[in-house]
């Protein structure tokens, strides 16, 4: 069974640790992707399996999260620059490129996750 709060805490030591990745960009976002899934893994405990599962879960809300933000955030940009058709367009294109950064972030958390369920 899921421990959601070893997921919740794993989605916030990512968020944490993602507001310091931008020092080290692409390093530091993948060592936040570690992070994340070695909290939620190591919280979440049970072995290797068990904690791969807890740092996906981790990973790709945090994912998710930042896709949404990215998604609103495009709207915005392409409603000023093109009316309607162009919010929803930009919305639209910058979601789907961030659901796909999700299951990037989901993969190195998945990582973290079992070692994190291995130590714990």
């Amino acid at each position: 069974m899921t421990d959601w709060s070893a997921v919740l805490w794993g989605f916030v030591a990512g968020i944490v640790a993602g507001v310091f990745a931008f020092v080290l960009p692409v390093i530091g976002h993948v060592g936040a992707g570690l992070v994340a899934g070695f909290v939620a893994g190591f919280l979440g405990g049970g072995g290797i399996g068990r904690g791969a599962w807890h740092g996906l879960l981790a990973g790709s809300l945090g994912g998710i999260a930042l896709a949404l933000v990215a998604g609103l955030f495009g709207a915005v940009i392409g409603s000023l620059a093109g009316g309607p058709v162009g919010s929803f367009l930009g919305g639209a294109g910058v979601f789907v490129l961030g659901v796909l950064i999700a299951f990037v972030f989901a993969i190195d958390s998945a990582i973290g996750g079992a070692v994190g369920g291995l130590l714990s």
